[in-house]
């Protein structure tokens, strides 16, 4: 049986036997045209009217944007589009992009009559542009970004995806602890659960939806994306809508598969430059869930990414059970990547395709790969197999025995 995996922009074929190929997920399929999902979604938002009908001419909005998306311009002029059609002045609304990972590459693409909409990037550490909100119900004051706080109407342009601090990010998570100080970044930064995300919200996500719901009725317009850099649903509404987007996430991209597999191929594909080392654990750790303790991952990219200080972690160890020993007190957001790929070097043998040099694969705990053919040695070496496209955006775990 011949199947192909795209990884990068290429895409490799390899020869299998069909009995021992235990399972092959299949990705959602890409829309035709992204931006005129994202108007049929704000016109027919999840079990609410269309948004320009919540807006006034007079309205000050800030739109909270995700820079993680793929062709970020494309989804957002439909936004800013229906938003003008209700009388709202470009002027009138800012664009609020998180700190740290904001690069605007973006901006260039917009129509010359939305250049004179705002750009703000929230800085944590200047209280002046924070703002108290409210107190939750444990009695913490919440200090969040101040023209978050004071907008007349919040939207939030933001993917779907699965996260070791939400379990589900997007929507409410983009706005908490985001958008907030230093302070309430760091300590919720401890929360980080490597588990496989449920429907019972973890406290992060509970965190996040009790500040959304003190925001007032911000509108959610949430992106799930396909393979490679397509996008596959949108779906907008307020609160409702979330749980809506948290669903047609599990539709598209979780994936259940009989049985854990000898060896696990797993792709990243689409632009190899989006493609950090976080992007990379995440699909190393997708994979180690499914396969057998001491089986083989072959991880096929194109990436080059750029190697942390955080990743000094797996370089300066000898074994990656150190690593998660030395981590053990350290499990944070930013610690989510090195110990997502060191959990999955300790139960399993990885083998990575990369940009990387050699030695720095090799101190990463894994063996290089030159070409995409050498993991056909690995399928002909024997045992089951088992692939995963764009295992980074995939949730895939091993069916629960009924009889066990």
């Amino acid at each position: 049986m011949r199947i192909a995996l795209d990884f990068g922009y290429d895409r490799a074929e390899f020869e299998v036997a069909g009995e021992r190929l235990i399972a092959e997920p299949q990705p959602p399929v890409a829309l035709a045209d992204p931006a005129a999902a994202v108007r049929a979604a704000l016109e027919g938002p999840y079990a609410f009217p269309a948004l320009r009908r919540a807006l006034t001419p007079d309205d000050h909005v800030t739109i909270v944007l995700d820079e993680e998306l793929p062709h970020l311009a494309e989804l957002l002029v439909p936004l800013l589009e229906h938003i003008h059609s209700a009388g709202v002045a470009p002027e009138c609304v800012t664009l609020l992009c998180p700190p740290l990972s904001s690069r605007q590459t973006w901006i260039d693409d917009l129509p010359d009559e939305f250049q004179d909409v705002q750009v703000e990037v929230c800085d944590p550490d200047d209280r002046r542009r924070m703002a108290y909100l409210a107190t939750t119900h444990h009695g913490k004051r919440l200090y969040l970004n101040r023209t978050l706080v004071e907008s007349d109407q919040i939207v939030v342009l933001s993917g779907r995806r699965y996260d070791p601090l939400f379990g589900y990010s997007g929507a409410e998570g983009s706005l908490y602890p985001a958008l907030s100080d230093r302070e309430t970044r760091q300590e919720m930064s401890q929360c980080v659960n490597l588990g496989v995300p449920e429907a019972a919200p973890w406290p992060a996500r509970k965190a996040a939806t009790e500040t959304a719901w003190l925001l007032g009725a911000p509108f959610f317009v949430q992106v799930i994306e396909s393979v490679g850099d397509g996008v596959a649903q949108v779906v907008a509404g307020t609160a409702e809508s979330s749980r809506e987007g948290q669903r047609l996430l599990d539709v598209n991209w979780r994936r259940s598969v009989p049985r854990p597999a000898d060896l696990v191929i797993a792709g990243v594909s689409g632009d190899p430059s989006r493609h950090t080392f976080a992007v990379l654990a995440a699909a190393l750790a997708c994979a180690a869930r499914v396969v057998q303790p001491g089986g083989r991952i072959a991880l096929l990219s194109q990436a080059e990414p750029v190697l942390g200080p955080e990743t000094d972690w797996l370089r300066d160890a000898d074994d990656p059970r150190e690593v998660l020993q030395r981590l053990h007190s350290k499990q944070t957001v930013e610690m989510a990547p090195v110990l997502r790929w060191a959990a999955a070097a300790v139960q399993a043998h990885v083998n990575l395709l990369s940009s990387l040099p050699d030695d720095r694969v090799e101190e990463l705990f894994a063996t290089p790969l030159h070409t995409a053919r050498e993991v056909q040695r690995l399928i002909d070496a024997g045992g089951s197999c088992l692939f995963l496209p764009d295992a980074h955006k995939m949730l895939a775990v091993v069916a629960e025995n009924p009889s066990g």
